[in-house]
């Protein structure tokens, strides 16, 4: 069993991620808590609503009910790195070169290092954005589709439609394909590597049971992990036409337990599994094998991130039961 070093916060934990090798958990509260020589804690909104790491400059970005969107660096520290007066910052991304993007209501806004701004307003209100994985890119999930929106030049945005609410957006490691999670409680994905005159192709991903709130995919790309069922549902991803016609993995299956977090290790395909009862699963893909890294707990699993190294596992949970847990022991 690995050893387990337990963070008792007050109230929901949004997310726990990694700078360098140090822990961080964001509160909805607005705290930013870490383990680096001992729990410290950095103040940065009243209300936090969202929380990205940017691994170009080694960061958290944050937004919150505050209008404000903060860059919490590895010592701790905050900066603005914008503010929407009397707005909710519902969404943050991390772009490459330093680039953040967020949006409140039906705008969203990105800004680069230099701080230069663009500003896009959709039709409908904007749940999610995520930067692609090449060029100054973001795809906007907002109801009835996602928006690409070219943020460094003035090419024009291209929408990719399908009915209903988008809730989450994530593009594949590789810019191959785009993924959202839908109120709808499915997946739905678009190809987007299309050669000339080919149309777009569309890829349906349901029968879950509760909506999807966590999506990771592997280290290479090949595998799309997500939570929404009592076991994580994992989609291939490798061929040139992705998950169609293709039936998931389900892994670390529990009877009626839903699977409410899920993470890839960095470097291997073993998958991290958080549930609703506060319990993590590790599960290598190649043999299905499983060892448990946590006991049930407090409260779900609300976020799940690896160090770089891969050798600890930070989590948070809607009861502000949080912690590190360490594979290498």
């Amino acid at each position: 069993m690995p050893t387990v070093a337990p963070l008792d916060l007050e109230g929901h934990v949004y997310g726990a991620f990694f700078l360098g090798e140090t822990p961080f958990f964001a509160a909805s509260s607005g705290e930013i808590h870490r383990l680096d020589n001992g729990h410290k804690v950095s103040e940065a909104h009243h209300g936090l609503l969202t929380a990205v790491v940017d691994p170009a400059t080694k960061s958290l970005i944050t937004g919150g009910e505050d209008g404000k969107v903060q860059r919490i660096s590895a010592d701790g520290s905050v900066a603005q790195v914008a503010e929407a007066p009397r707005k909710w910052i519902t969404a943050v991304a991390a772009g490459p070169s330093g680039a953040v993007g967020f949006a409140h209501g039906k705008t969203a806004v990105v800004v680069t290092a230099d701080g230069k701004r663009r500003e896009f307003t959709e039709q409908r209100t904007i749940e999610h954005l995520a930067f692609a994985p090449k060029g100054l890119r973001i795809g906007v999930a907002r109801y009835n589709g996602v928006t690409l929106h070219w943020a460094g030049t003035n090419g024009a945005p291209v929408d990719l439609e399908w009915k209903g609410a988008h809730t989450f957006v994530t593009f594949s490691p590789d810019g191959r394909f785009l993924v959202t999670a839908m109120q709808e409680t499915a997946l739905h994905g678009w190809k987007l590597d299309l050669k000339p005159g080919e149309e777009t192709r569309h890829m349906r991903m349901s029968g879950y049971p509760a909506k999807v709130k966590s999506l990771s995919w592997s280290p290479k790309g090949k595998w799309l992990a997500s939570s929404g069922a009592p076991a994580a549902i994992v989609w291939p991803f490798s061929s040139k036409d992705g998950p169609m016609g293709k039936a998931p993995l389900e892994l670390g299956t529990r009877a009626n337990i839903m699977v409410t977090a899920v993470a890839f290790h960095p470097n291997e395909e073993v998958l991290a599994i958080g549930f609703i009862d506060g319990m993590i699963l590790g599960v290598r893909l190649a043999d299905e094998k499983e060892a448990l890294l946590r006991r049930p707990g407090k409260g779900a699993i609300s976020g799940m991130s690896w160090s770089q190294n891969g050798k600890l596992l930070a989590f948070a949970s809607e009861a502000g039961d949080c912690g590190v847990v360490d594979i290498s022991a």
